[in-house]
């Protein structure tokens, strides 16, 4: 697997989880003490799948669109 694809994917899993844990734990669980323990418990679980999701997901997506 070519080191740009791991460097992508490592990339995007880290910005786009963090926003969406941070607003989906905002709105469920609301801002309270235990906030950030949450949020970055959640965050690590969304970085995990996403970022072997992406790795091994997105060269099938750009190989069928052929990007």
């Amino acid at each position: 697997m070519p080191k740009n694809n791991i460097i992508f994917a490592f990339v995007m899993a880290i910005i786009v989880t963090s926003y969406i844990s941070f607003i989906l734990v905002a709105v469920n669980a609301g801002f309270h003490n235990n906030f950030i323990f949450i949020w970055l418990r959640s965050w690590l679980i969304a970085f995990v799948i996403a970022f072997f999701s992406l790795l091994f997901v997105a060269p099938v997506i750009r190989k069928k669109l052929k990007l």
